[in-house]
């Protein structure tokens, strides 16, 4: 599990690691975010601090002239509800006047068991769109952890994504800062995109995503202090701290349950196979009684982006009897259930939760396979 990093903590890592980074204050409130942007000095982009793709399609992001515009415009995103989550905060940011757009990000690439180095010349979009429609026009470089990133390496990323010469070497020296931070950090995924271009052939990280391994974070004392306050704005994250969940909160409409960190992840992989989009990863671990199990549903039901539910369960620790009670008890609270719920059992005791289950209020799926595209299924409905 990783814990992400807002944008403008992920942006103060990068500054005081030395990659440019726009002047920028943080505010909570209108007459804070107006404060903020004159002294920062007109235009100014005032943007919504949650963790979700697409702000400024969303109307979380906006590009103010004066105190007229940035009063109206903080009015509009603080409080609003930003693809499920609140908006309770707002990064006031000098504009960049660009020419160009790219993306530079490092990740870990599981298939070659390497980090990889990624530079694109096509950013300010998202990326992995760009992955899927043209992988070429994104140039990777896989990185020996026992060595480092060599700066040969930089360059050549640099090179093979086409960025032009006159900038070359900052966005080298940017990637190379970048895998520093990924590795001394314990990052899970780092990226800037967009990494603006200037007229004067400047380069600027006009945002940021920082993700840490959360399994680490003993050793980032500095990081760990900013954990309370990255997760905040997200209640339902905040829910699952409190019920003692396992969760990801993720941008679909297929709402996921399993007990097991690999069972869920197999669901995520058949959600996306069956051409849906997964909301969450969220597992309610070994041993989960009927109480755990109706928390889970709560959960899952409180995310406005959900359409349709699929419950994953392989019983060994956990019954499937259990798991059949909790799911009846939590629907039987509704007079009309709020999304359609398909339901998977297997292992121990899985025949006996079988005929528990209430089939008037959950569609029943002997295989994963077919529970996973019944329950696509049910969210295409909901969107035609």
């Amino acid at each position: 599990m990783a814990m992400k990093l807002h944008e403008y903590q992920a942006k103060q890592v990068f500054a005081d690691a030395g990659i440019p980074t726009p002047a920028s204050q943080l505010a909570s409130d209108v007459d804070g975010a107006v404060a903020a942007a004159e002294e920062i000095g007109y235009p100014v982009a005032i943007k919504a601090q949650v963790q979700v793709g697409g702000r400024g399609k969303a109307g979380g992001i906006k590009l103010v002239d004066d105190d007229e515009e940035a009063r109206e415009a903080a009015d509009e995103i603080l409080g609003m509800d930003l693809k499920g989550y609140h908006v309770d905060r707002v990064l006031v940011e000098g504009a960049v006047d660009f020419t160009d757009e790219l993306y530079v990000g490092i990740t870990m690439d599981r298939g070659e068991g390497k980090p990889v180095a990624m530079v694109s010349t096509k950013g300010g979009v998202n990326i992995e769109e760009v992955a899927e429609e043209d992988p070429d026009a994104i140039a990777r470089e896989h990185i020996d952890p026992a060595f480092g990133m060599h700066p040969y390496q930089a360059r050549k990323a640099v090179y093979d994504a086409g960025v032009d010469k006159a900038i070359a070497r900052d966005v080298s020296s940017v990637l190379t800062t970048l895998y520093d931070l990924w590795e001394n950090r314990d990052g899970s995924d780092a990226e800037i995109n967009p990494l603006m271009v200037t007229a004067d052939d400047e380069v600027i990280a006009a945002d940021a995503v920082m993700n840490i391994d959360e399994d680490a974070l003993f050793r980032q004392p500095e990081l760990a202090e900013m954990e309370d306050e990255a997760a905040g704005g997200d209640e339902l994250e905040q829910k699952a701290d409190e019920y003692g969940f396992d969760y990801v909160r993720l941008e679909g409409n297929v709402g996921i349950i399993g007990n097991g960190a690999g069972l869920v992840m197999t669901t995520l992989d058949l959600v996306d196979y069956y051409d849906g989009e997964p909301a969450n990863f969220l597992d309610v671990g070994g041993g989960a009684k009927a109480e755990r199990i109706a928390n889970a549903l709560d959960m899952v039901f409180s995310d406005d982006n959900v359409d349709s539910v699929v419950f994953n369960i392989f019983g060994g620790i956990t019954r499937g009897d259990e798991v059949a009670k909790g799911i009846n008890e939590a629907l039987e609270q509704f007079d009309e259930i709020p999304k359609p719920v398909v339901v998977r059992l297997a292992g121990t005791n899985w025949e006996e939760g079988m005929e528990i289950l209430n089939e008037d209020l959950v569609t029943v799926e002997q295989t994963l396979e077919d529970a996973v595209e019944r329950t696509v299924a049910y969210a295409e409905e909901v969107n035609e």
